[in-house]
């Protein structure tokens, strides 16, 4: 499917993410953790298709994203970061990607969490509760955590933030092997995503851990 979307709201969610909120187009639909590709309708842009992941829930009336910008990069989502209400973007989509096999353990880095949160709404929206699930969330300072108390706020779900800085009011850890132990077993079902080389590490670390089903997502 491909639609005209119109910027509605943008509002910082981090020093260096947004929540955007567009309409939903009608006749859209897609699973909880299925990405779009979105194009600026801009000068200059409108042929620079990056993907991103919607994380409202599939029935609601609006089309929402979380979206991190990376400005060195000087490319589309910096760009994001500059929109106004009453832009617009062309999506195509939905796809494949990551979805929901059940309650498990999901680990992120960074902007990773995207896809997650979808899932993680959905479950709860369904059962009431997250009891049997965890979130792993690896950011490189405290304050690039996207929606912690959102997360901490979730019925049954059991959080555990880490960082890369020395100093904050979470654990200044990497998802290791022996972090990891704590959480997973060789039975547990664990989702990644993240950037590839967290990516990488981590499914080395489940790997010696024994675990057999990782829901993986490409960042």
């Amino acid at each position: 499917m491909k639609c005209h979307l119109t910027l509605k709201q943008i509002e910082p969610v981090t020093r260096d993410t947004h929540h955007l909120v567009f309409d939903r187009p009608e006749g859209f639909e897609y699973s909880p953790g299925q990405g779009v590709e979105l194009f600026l309708l801009k000068d200059g842009w409108e042929a620079k298709g990056r993907p991103f992941t919607p994380v409202t829930l599939s029935d609601d009336p609006t089309l929402e994203f979380v979206i991190k910008s990376y400005p060195d990069h000087h490319g589309v989502t910096e760009q994001i970061g500059k929109m106004k209400p009453g832009d617009e973007v062309e999506m195509k989509g939905p796809f494949g990607a990551i979805s929901d096999k059940g309650p498990g353990v999901f680990i992120a880095g960074g902007a990773g969490i995207t896809p997650m949160i979808a899932i993680l709404h959905k479950r709860l929206h369904d059962h009431g509760t997250l009891v049997g699930s965890t979130l792993l969330f690896a950011n490189k300072t405290e304050d690039d955590i996207i929606w912690r108390d959102r997360f901490e706020a979730m019925e049954g779900l059991t959080t555990a933030f880490v960082v890369d800085e020395p100093g904050a009011s979470v654990p200044q850890q990497r998802l290791d092997r022996d972090y990891l132990r704590q959480f997973v077993s060789a039975d547990s079902r664990c989702y990644l995503c993240g950037p590839p080389p967290m990516m990488d590490a981590v499914r080395s670390a489940l790997n010696d851990l024994g675990v057999k089903e990782i829901v993986e997502e490409k960042f």
